[in-house]
């Protein structure tokens, strides 16, 4: 019977690792839309009329730092000083539309924003240009 002896065993060498190529090294890793779904707990809808254009106002009771900093809620809060619309707190705090949709109609049954309505049929011309402009102003802070 021959025995191996450890003398003539080799070591195992580490495995190589692929170089990260420069351009792909200050990306940031890919959105995980599992975690942003359990803020709502699983809720895809709200009761509250959302429009992706509505515009949505802090009210004064809303203190953004009364939830912790990693929890939207209080960064949704501090957004709608500036009444963004639905669409746009979506796109600035990379939150899925619908997970975005959920929260702000939380807390506007919670009491802390409220929805200016959008336009409709009987919609007067400066409220049609009010809405234009807040369109543009939206956009141009997007780009």
């Amino acid at each position: 019977m021959v025995m191996d002896m450890p003398e003539r065993w080799s070591r195992p060498q580490a495995p190589q690792v692929p170089e990260v190529p420069e351009a792909l090294e200050n990306l940031e890793p890919e959105a995980n839309l599992v975690r942003p779904y359990t803020l709502t707990a699983g809720r895809t809808h709200t009761d509250v009329p959302l429009p992706l254009e509505a515009s949505v106002q802090a009210l004064r009771v809303a203190q953004p730092n009364q939830w912790p900093v990693s929890d939207p809620r209080g960064r949704i809060v501090e957004l709608c000083q500036g009444a963004p619309s639905v669409a746009e707190i979506s796109a600035r705090l990379n939150l899925p539309l619908g997970v975005a949709r959920v929260l702000v109609g939380d807390l506007v049954t919670s009491g802390y924003l409220r929805v200016r309505a959008t336009l409709t049929e009987a919609s007067t011309r400066d409220e049609r240009r009010d809405l234009i402009g807040r369109t543009l102003r939206g956009l141009r802070a997007l780009g």
